[in-house]
């Protein structure tokens, strides 16, 4: 893929985040979606930055805002949307709905409404790629909140004792649910606590897709070269609610959230493409056109696919005795 194509494929990848995700917020209204929904609407420039260096055979281990790292992974809106409507179709064949997304085929190993778990997962992963000697690479997506958890330093110090192939990606939006992170922690930086485990660290703005892209072409390099786990705080926010149907007031003010609007990843993308002259604006146009029509595609596919039949209701489950 040539620059110029990468530069695009990363616009186009965010589009689908958003697109999507604007789709899955009306949807929920009409009640289609039962059960909860947490939107990704503001953070598409992380997962699509990240995602952009992954293989198939790459491992991503989520959280409950997974919808945008599950899109960026390789799996279709046709899949995602329909999961959240409870279709056979959808990619856990409509047993997880918005906070248990699997697809192994493309390395979506899942997400989960625990807070901090993938960070384990993630870091079990590259254990498993070391021992294997490949050159394959676990990422664990997290938000703030689940940096004050004990998965974090578990996960971090192991990774860095045994100098794991482990990305660990952490999505500051400022709150955890609706408590503001500086409140919950003494230490309200993420990027400055690799070297407590010995490992690399850093913080990018992660409302700016190049930044991400480039922090995590290093991270990758080092994992798949042997180097040990990358810490990235990502600075973001999200400009909806915590989930569909939450208040949205009370715990942080309608002027913070249209300044963060003012920074938007796909505003901020889109002039930048166009200052820099990589693309004009039918070239922007035709593939937001391009990717409206899918997620319309998307929702219809999703309506139109049957519920899993009744007779399935053990497939996939296992007696541990």
């Amino acid at each position: 893929m040539s620059q110029s194509e990468q530069l695009l494929s990363l616009y186009r990848q965010m589009l689908i985040i958003r697109y999507t995700e604007e789709q899955l917020a009306r949807s929920h209204q009409m009640g289609l979606i039962h059960g909860a929904c947490h939107t990704y609407v503001g953070e598409e420039a992380i997962a699509t930055g990240v995602c952009a260096h992954l293989r198939p055979d790459d491992a991503v281990f989520s959280t409950h805002r997974g919808h945008g790292h599950a899109l960026a992974k390789g799996v279709s809106p046709r899949e995602v949307v329909a999961e959240l409507f409870g279709r056979a179709t959808g990619c856990s064949q409509g047993r997880g709905g918005s906070m248990h997304l699997f697809k192994p085929e493309v390395g979506m190993m899942g997400t989960s409404g625990i807070v901090g778990p993938c960070i384990l997962q993630a870091t079990g992963a590259g254990y498993s790629f070391k021992l294997l000697k490949s050159e394959q690479v676990g990422v664990a997506f997290f938000g703030d909140g689940a940096v004050n958890n004990g998965a974090f330093h578990e996960g971090l110090n192991l990774a860095s004792i045994w100098k794991l192939p482990t990305l660990f990606i952490c999505e500051n939006n400022l709150y955890a649910t609706e408590v503001p992170f500086a409140y919950a922690s003494g230490n309200p930086h993420v990027g400055n606590r690799g070297p407590a485990y010995g490992m690399e660290s850093l913080t990018v703005d992660g409302n700016d897709v190049l930044a991400v892209y480039e922090a995590a072409e290093e991270a990758v390099r080092r994992a798949r070269g042997g180097e040990g786990p990358t810490l990235i705080e990502c600075r973001t926010y999200r400009t909806r609610a915590h989930a569909e149907g939450m208040r949205d007031a009370g715990y942080r003010t309608q002027e913070e959230v249209e300044e963060w609007k003012e920074r938007d990843p796909i505003t901020r993308y889109n002039e930048w493409l166009l200052e820099n002259e990589e693309a004009g604006t039918e070239t922007l146009a035709a593939i937001e056109a391009e990717v409206k029509e899918m997620v319309v595609d998307a929702e219809e596919f999703a309506r139109n696919s049957p519920w899993p039949e009744p007779e399935t209701v053990s497939e996939h489950v296992f007696n541990q005795r």
